[in-house]
């Protein structure tokens, strides 16, 4: 995908988080290694494998989520969670921001679906108090994440922060709705004016978005519906209009539950 992270946008080293491998060598390896399943994460509502990707000299863990594994959703009736997830991916490359670990769409064991590196987390951090907290860039940058994806479902053990200082997220099947479902555990901004940084990131996104021939625009186009499309396009637009953190729906539960 051509629009990849700017320079300055992973926080620290991250290939701690990835068992050495920088987040470019990981999607390689994701391309072309072999998936080996070792195991199901059984707290998962769908099948969620626990995967090693090797090419013969090299090696990670990794989460694949194949789509013959997913559970229908009333609210998601059409394309897959796995087409999501890799939407969710291009949304945060289009960024800048590598908010999403390296994640693609591929044939694996049992069928196509969603591969994803594994995060090697820090798991020293308190996550609930790093959910409230105001002043973490990384933290912000999720939450505008969000917004343009329209995640509904942002809970305190999706944060992934690793040894290195930055801070991915996770699990993004249940996002692109078309109606506004934003729910999160990240409400500390809402109101407050967007930072430059965010804004400049945004107006990227829609130059990207229409752009038919962009990376991001490909991948939307292959696992979102027009409506859903037109939708993205619409929300990236309001946030740089009014350059505010959205506020929650009066009609939507503004809180995943259970939170955690």
């Amino acid at each position: 995908m051509s629009e990849g992270p700017a320079p300055d946008a992973l926080t620290g080293d991250v290939r701690d988080a990835f068992g050495g491998l920088t987040p470019e060598e990981g999607m390689r390896l994701l391309q072309e290694g072999e998936l080996a399943v070792e195991g199901r994460l059984t707290a998962a509502s769908n099948a969620t494998l626990y995967c090693t990707v090797s090419d013969g000299a090299r090696s990670a863990a990794c989460v694949y989520k194949p789509v013959a594994g997913e559970r229908p959703l009333w609210d998601f009736p059409d394309g897959t969670l796995a087409g999501r997830e890799v939407s969710a991916f291009a949304v945060s490359q289009a960024l800048g921001w590598s908010v999403v670990p390296p994640t693609m769409h591929r044939d694996g064991p049992f069928g196509e679906g969603m591969v994803q590196l594994w995060v090697h987390g820090d798991t020293t951090v308190d996550l609930v108090e790093l959910s409230r907290s105001t002043d973490c860039p990384g933290l912000r940058r999720m939450a505008v994440l969000d917004a343009v994806i329209n995640n509904t479902d942002r809970k305190i053990g999706h944060l992934l922060p690793t040894t290195g200082g930055h801070l991915y997220g996770c699990d993004h099947g249940v996002s692109f709705a078309e109606d506004y479902k934003l729910r999160t555990v990240l409400w500390q901004w809402q109101g407050l004016p967007l930072t430059e940084e965010a804004l400049t990131a945004l107006m990227r996104v829609r130059r990207l978005l229409a752009d038919p021939g962009s990376g991001i625009a490909g991948v939307l186009g292959r696992h979102l519906t027009g409506p859903e499309q037109h939708a993205v396009r619409a929300r990236v637009d309001l946030l740089i209009q009014h350059g505010i953190h959205p506020y929650p729906s009066p009609d939507w539960p503004a809180v995943p539950w259970p939170p955690v």
